[in-house]
């Protein structure tokens, strides 16, 4: 599984990438392991309030999670997920 960072979640993790050997079953296993590696600061922007948080865009090959699942969205080995900030401009 290919983990991809995005803007302020490269500066969060250190990395613009992740290859997982690991094949978590659902975004909740995912994010949970990833806020084990990567700390209290990824948590923190990843949920909110035991959801996913409001400022987060996560997609898994491209679609967007809230549109699949939200945390139950079911992941396989040769996913690609996507991880942005929510960001607004004008």
């Amino acid at each position: 599984m290919l983990i991809k960072y995005f803007a302020t979640f490269r500066d969060l993790t250190g990395e613009l990438s992740l290859q997982l050997d690991e094949s978590p079953a659902r975004i909740a296993e995912l994010l949970e392991l990833l806020s084990v590696r990567y700390g209290k600061a990824f948590r923190n922007a990843v949920f909110e309030d035991g959801a996913l948080s409001s400022l987060l865009i996560l997609l898994v090959n491209g679609r967007n999670v809230r549109l699949t699942g939200g945390l139950s969205t079911p992941l396989s080995p040769t996913d690609e997920v996507s991880v942005f900030p929510m960001v607004a401009g004008g």
